[in-house]
């Protein structure tokens, strides 16, 4: 199951306006519910985290803990995740943790 896909700017400042953010040691995340439609995400990697190569393979890690993860989050959100400089050292099982337990301090974590 693949997911959508937050598009253009003004979408993303208004989730970062409007919306609640959480975050742990590796990851920031923004929240805003009540929206219509399937769940939407946006990934922001900065050049802290390292070069081109480690930003993208960290964005890739997070597609596809999105992708995992997305049929057990409650619908009608815009989420939007900052990868913070600690994640660079991190594989997929420490990503989809940090995710998980995001998802879970937000209360859009549907058990199963």
């Amino acid at each position: 199951m693949s997911f959508e896909k937050l598009g253009n700017n003004q979408e993303f400042q208004k989730v970062y306006k409007k919306g609640r953010s959480r975050a742990n040691k590796y990851l920031v995340m923004y929240v805003v519910k009540g929206q219509s439609g399937p769940c939407r995400y946006g990934f922001s990697v900065s050049k802290k985290v390292g070069n081109s190569v480690r930003r993208h393979r960290i964005t890739r890690l997070l597609r596809e803990t999105v992708r995992k993860y997305d049929a057990r989050v409650t619908e009608g959100c815009r989420i939007i995740i900052i990868a913070r400089p600690t994640v660079a050292e991190q594989g997929l099982n420490e990503i989809s943790e940090a995710v998980k337990n995001l998802y879970k301090a937000h209360h859009i974590w549907k058990e199963p």
